[in-house]
């Protein structure tokens, strides 16, 4: 028995002196099946055919892990985007508490859009299947269901106004709270990921694509334009909430899909085209700082694609930012209670978003409450 396992061994050294994919868990069948051959011997016949094999492996290696603590990430994953992430929570904290320059948070909101549908029409071509978008709405669903539930009993203890019965339907897609209409939309608008991603396959389909955009972005933008900002915070005529956030968002997150396929065929310039045609009309015909963000946040989001950053800190940055979005009303209600109503509102903010910081970090340490950030 000794004598076999040395010859054994003496076999499986040679084999990966000829093949250096045999010793990367002797996984030889699989390798055989990228490179799409009948026999795993046909590997080792030719040291050509072997080397793509082990490139084809370690890179579909890297593709399937590509979390937090990963040290090198898979090839094309940017770190700048997960830094986006992060800086984009913190521009929403700063326009929720208005602080000065406040409608930073317009860009905040696009660039956070343009990041949740070109992220996710990349995981769709990486790893999409039947699951994609049950896994995705999970995901969220899940977390804003606690949080609906947290925030009822908040408002429950420090509102003056008692529990009401559902009056306005709409309701439904946002919860007690104004700021968690985003996550309904999200789930919602991902539904449009796959029916996109598979569809958008030459830059003829992504011309057609952007013509559509175009006439889908004017007349929200032009409905958008006329509910005013006010419209966010309260329901004005036929524009109950979160319609208004709808009309602003839903051309941007369809934005960002259209920049992915835009990407993956070398066409970046279609879409920037587009943004800037629909920026252009909107600004003529509703002159405010609105109608230039889809523009604003596609140059943005451009920008920050090409820059390369070495290091895993902008991930782990990233991993608090779906939470501070989450908390950062809280911690605001507790900023305005102790230090009252006429509080500095960059104070407020900076105490909002290192509070929402702190409680998205212990969350993420205690297993039973990680989901939910």
């Amino acid at each position: 028995m000794a004598r076999m396992s040395c010859i054994g061994g003496l076999i499986s050294r040679r084999l990966a002196a000829l093949c250096p994919i045999w010793a990367v868990g002797g996984r030889v069948g699989r390798a055989a099946a990228f490179a799409k051959v009948q026999s795993p011997t046909a590997l080792f016949r030719d040291p050509g055919l072997c080397a793509n094999v082990k490139m084809r492996y370690e890179k579909a290696g890297a593709e399937r892990d590509c979390g937090m603590n990963q040290s090198v990430a898979r090839p094309g994953y940017k770190r700048s985007l997960d830094l986006a992430r992060f800086v984009a929570a913190f521009g929403i904290v700063w326009d929720h508490a208005r602080a000065p320059y406040a409608d930073v948070g317009y860009t905040a909101l696009a660039l956070f859009l343009i990041l949740a549908s070109f992220l996710a029409m990349g995981s769709y071509e990486r790893n999409g299947g039947p699951g994609f978008w049950a896994t995705r709405a999970k995901r969220i669903a899940v977390p804003w269901l606690f949080w609906c539930a947290a925030y009822r009993i908040v408002y429950e203890v420090v509102s003056d106004q008692p529990f009401a019965l559902l009056s306005e339907p709409f309701t439904l897609l946002i919860g007690p709270s104004i700021h968690l209409w985003f996550l309904p939309f999200d789930m919602l608008a991902l539904l449009l990921i796959p029916v996109l991603s598979q569809w958008l396959r030459t830059p003829r389909d992504l011309m057609i694509a952007c013509l559509g955009l175009v006439s889908v972005a004017l007349p929200l933008g032009w409905l958008h334009a006329q509910i005013g900002i006010a419209g966010w915070f309260v329901s004005l005529g036929n524009a109950p909430q979160p319609l208004p956030q709808w009309y602003y968002s839903l051309p941007i997150f369809l934005y960002g899909a259209l920049a992915a396929a835009g990407h993956r065929m070398g066409c970046v310039w279609m879409p920037l085209l587009t943004a800037t045609v629909i920026s252009g009309a909107l600004l003529v015909a509703a002159p405010e700082f609105a109608s230039i963000q889809i523009i604003l946040a596609a140059l943005v989001f451009e920008a920050l694609w090409r820059i390369t950053i070495t290091g895993q800190w902008p991930t782990k940055l990233a991993s608090f930012a779906f939470g501070i979005y989450l908390m950062h009303p809280a911690f605001m209600l507790v900023a305005f209670k102790l230090f009252g109503p006429d509080v500095d509102r960059t104070a407020a903010a900076l105490f909002t978003f290192f509070g929402a910081w702190l409680g998205t970090a212990i969350f993420l340490r205690i297993p039973a409450l990680a989901r939910f950030c």
